[in-house]
């Protein structure tokens, strides 16, 4: 596909997808905020963005949101949210608006490409939710980005978005961030939450930072679950709502339902042949369903119902050797650092990870010599986990894609062994795993920052505040004349 493609339009949120006053009502960090409040421009108003700067200004910091876009909206496509992630948005008080516009998936199934043959199968669902201290869902991404934005826009005193603020260059010294514009942001520290093709990653790593292509290009697309309904074979993919994935050879496919399953996201994963490295590029549906001729007759019903589809090129980038700058006045978050691969279903919740971290760590701000070792502090605590989910997502892209043949068949053979109740450990299905899947999803990102502050942080950090109420009086005065 040309570099010129047309691009799709976004998609509006949900009438359901609103959390307009939740923020005042909740308390995070049990009411601690920062002694020492800072200005914090956070680069990019995506998922990741929303949540750092959600959770920074709740810490007491105040916040500026630089986005390069014209207007908020998102596209149309549909996107996971498992424990790890959902627990702090309930923290955060989207409980309630997730049970209304969510879907709470029963399982993961796999299934063969040509028959529809069952391989394999994790259970999700109630019991899942009980065992990791919250629900799996699945969302449309416009109904998440909404109920994000949402609750960070509502912290009107401490929360400013700024749309058509293209960052072109920063000075990670001062710090400030130099607009397209020619206007200069001044601030105390700078998140650089601008994604994949992030500027902010260039300034920190200090070359070029080229992504590698996967092979893999990804077709997205959403069909109205009316029309599954019309056809007695298809019902059971919504009335039994789960993920269900078909694996074949080179490529795979993956489908949930969202929107309280009134609509059904479908994902379909193919050798590259020329697309590009955008989330609204327009496919050819037609060349959709000739990209997946001859696999399961349910499939090919389905893909008939599909009148458009996005479609764009997977690039990967190793991890980091660090997410802060030099100037210990710059860090990295979500896509901007560790873009997650799509074959683990972890993208999202990585960022809001990111993010949480961020603002618990910062809420402990209480003098200016603790700003540097709090971006170190959180560098250490997600760098190794987001290395190890990337990992986790590129072996599901060689695990999915078998060729038929040997390999292919003893995949097959591990994941029915683990359907039917064998250990799952180093299971092909890796949501059989129950070591991977705890570490995964059981994780708490403010458990993990209050378990490292007290076993580290208060030794290493807290104490610096030491220094004395002069030093954080003079520094406040050089912060007002750098505004």
């Amino acid at each position: 596909m040309p570099s010129n493609a047309p691009l799709k339009p976004l998609v509006a949120a949900d009438e359901a997808a609103r959390a307009e006053n939740v923020s005042q009502t909740t308390t995070l960090y049990g009411g601690r905020k920062a002694s020492l409040p800072l200005h914090i421009a956070v680069v990019g108003c995506g998922l990741g963005g929303l949540a750092a700067a959600h959770a920074l200004a709740k810490a007491g910091h105040r916040i500026t949101i630089l986005e390069d876009a014209p207007a908020i909206g998102e596209v149309g496509a549909g996107i996971q949210v498992s424990p790890n992630l959902s627990k702090l948005l309930i923290r955060w008080g989207l409980g309630e608006a997730l049970e209304k516009i969510a879907v709470m998936p029963e399982g993961i199934e796999f299934r063969r490409w040509q028959s529809g043959e069952k391989l394999g199968y994790a259970a999700w669902g109630n019991q899942f939710a009980k065992e990791y201290g919250a629900p799996y869902y699945h969302i449309h991404r416009a109904d998440f980005h909404r109920l994000l934005y949402d609750l960070t826009i509502a912290l009107k005193d401490q929360v400013t978005l700024r749309l058509k603020s293209h960052v072109s260059s920063i000075d990670p010294e001062t710090p400030a961030c130099k607009l397209s514009s020619g206007e200069t942001v001044k601030c105390d520290l700078i998140i650089g939450a601008d994604g994949v093709k992030s500027t902010i990653r260039e300034a920190v790593v200090g070359h070029a930072d080229s992504p590698v292509p996967t092979g893999d290009a990804a077709y997205r697309a959403i069909v109205p679950s009316d029309k599954l309904l019309a056809h007695p074979e298809l019902v059971e993919l919504v009335e039994n709502p789960r993920m269900v994935g078909w694996l074949g050879p080179g490529r795979h496919i993956m489908t949930y339902c969202i929107r309280a399953k009134k609509e059904f996201n479908m994902v379909l994963l193919h050798p590259d042949d020329g697309s590009v490295e955008s989330w609204q590029a327009e496919g050819s549906a037609d060349k959709m369903r000739g990209d997946f001729e001859g696999w399961d007759p349910k499939l090919q019903k389905i893909l008939s119902f599909v009148p458009s589809t996005l479609r764009w090129k997977l690039m990967d980038r190793k991890p980091l050797d660090t997410w802060v700058h030099p100037s210990g006045k710059v860090a990295l978050l979500g896509d901007a650092c560790h873009p997650m691969l799509p074959y683990r279903a972890q993208g999202a919740a990585m960022a809001v990870e990111d993010g949480a971290v961020l603002g618990n760590l910062f809420s402990r701000l209480s003098h200016p010599s603790q700003i540097t070792p709090l971006l170190y502090a959180y560098e250490t605590l997600r760098l190794p986990r987001t290395a190890k989910v990337q990992a986790s997502s590129r072996l599901n892209q060689y695990i999915f894609h078998l060729e038929d043949g040997p390999e292919q068949v003893k995949r097959d053979q591990e994941m029915r062994q683990a359907m039917h109740g064998e250990e799952g450990v180093n299971n092909p299905n890796q949501w059989a795993d129950k070591r991977k899947t705890v570490e995964l999803m059981g994780y708490d990102a403010d458990k993990a920052v209050d378990e490292w502050w007290a076993e580290r942080g208060e030794k290493e950090i807290g104490k610096l505040a030491d220094s004395g109420a002069e030093a954080t009086r003079r520094w406040l005065q050089q912060a007002e004349a750098r505004l």
